[in-house]
């Protein structure tokens, strides 16, 4: 028989592994509908949102300017996990937002950066080609492994359902 968690625990559970990831991997698209897969640094708000800091260079950001919606994916270090089909991930899809540079979100969100992730970010974020991205979560997936698969919504991850197809 297997155990049975709450609604509320997985919940948390998820919050949690999403917290626990210093990185993201994106899934975004170019103009011409070519998907692209990447990654970035990334550090939560106090409302649950994904930002990134990322180089108009990179093809990922000429994507979310041109076409701002992702789909957002945080997954377990192959090392740790126990199979590696069943490696716990959460994938969200998003709306994306750019910050604009310098306004009260911009220099909250590059203070909680530098937290995170040391004394590269204020460097980046003062080079000109640099842009910050907040993603608003709409629904997603949480797998904790084997048919263990659960629908979510918005950033805070309520869990909606247990998937079974």
């Amino acid at each position: 028989m297997e155990n049975q968690i709450s609604l509320r625990e997985l919940q948390k559970e998820a919050v949690a592994f999403r917290a626990g990831l210093d990185s993201v991997i994106l899934a975004t698209s170019t103009p011409d509908a070519v998907p692209d897969a990447s990654y970035a640094p990334a550090v939560l708000d106090n409302e649950e949102r994904c930002h990134v800091l990322v180089s108009q260079l990179a093809q990922h950001t000429k994507n979310l300017l041109a076409h701002p919606v992702a789909s957002l994916l945080w997954i377990e270090d192959a090392e740790t996990a126990r199979n590696p089909f069943a490696r716990r991930r959460l994938v969200l899809e998003c709306d994306a937002l750019e910050l604009e540079r310098d306004s009260v979100d911009w220099n909250s969100m590059i203070d909680r950066m530098e937290n995170a992730h040391g004394n590269t970010v204020p460097l980046l974020a003062s080079l000109g080609d640099f842009v910050m991205f907040r993603f608003e979560a709409l629904q997603g997936n949480y797998v904790r492994g084997f048919a263990e698969a659960y629908a979510v919504n918005g950033n805070e991850l309520a869990v909606a359902q247990r998937r079974s197809r």
